[in-house]
């Protein structure tokens, strides 16, 4: 399996696994319709593209200051990677969704997503952890390489939360039903981020 296709496999686990930006969609597409879902949806995947481009200007300036500099960011981000798969463990994130939030405009759907993950610093970190799995340091054009990667999980993520918005009532509800379902996904996903943590702090890269 190569570089990109494990990113897409591992993409698809985390953009399906029930979370936060999951929730959100989900409470806004019940309260005020398939229009507060999809804007919430846009607005979420907005959020991440800046993200994204956070990320590969400051692992770019890491991978052209200091090899040492990018192994102290693989090494910690690699330990990220295994604690956020802890945490995805333990969540209970559907639970939230007992107590739907009120419906709200498409526009303030919108810039609520936006600024709920760009004001995050967790999904910052998770990105700054992530994407560099990915990035081969001797192909050059670092910036490129994890815009690129970015832009794959963005557009795999909008489509997901968009469809999930057109349908959030029914899949809400779907979900609710079934708990094993849910643990199984996050104990899937768990356990691939795991693994890339402990892949990323290895000596030697594939």
């Amino acid at each position: 399996m190569n570089d990109l296709t494990l990113f897409v496999v591992a993409s698809a686990l985390l953009i399906i696994t029930p979370g936060p930006d999951v929730v959100y969609v989900l409470t806004r597409g019940i309260a005020g319709g398939w229009r507060a879902g999809v804007a919430s949806a846009l607005g979420v995947n907005a959020g991440i593209l800046v993200h994204a481009t956070a990320a590969a200007t400051g692992v770019a300036v890491l991978l052209t200051a200091s090899v040492w500099a990018f192994w102290v960011l693989k090494i910690g981000g690699g330990l990220y990677l295994i604690y956020v798969a802890w945490g995805l463990i333990k969540s209970r994130e559907l639970t939230r969704l007992g107590g739907t939030a009120a419906g709200a405009g498409t526009r303030r759907c919108f810039v609520q997503g936006f600024l709920s993950n760009v004001l995050n610093p967790k999904v910052a970190l998770f990105f700054v952890a992530f994407l560099p799995q990915f990035v081969d340091p001797a192909a050059g054009n670092h910036v490129f390489q994890i815009l690129k990667l970015g832009g794959i999980f963005a557009l795999m993520g909008t489509v997901f939360l968009v469809t999930l918005g057109l349908f959030a009532g029914q899949v809400g509800g779907w979900l609710g039903r079934r708990a094993r379902l849910e643990r199984g996904i996050r104990v899937g996903t768990a356990s691939v981020l795991a693994l890339l943590g402990i892949q990323l702090m290895l000596p030697e890269r594939r």
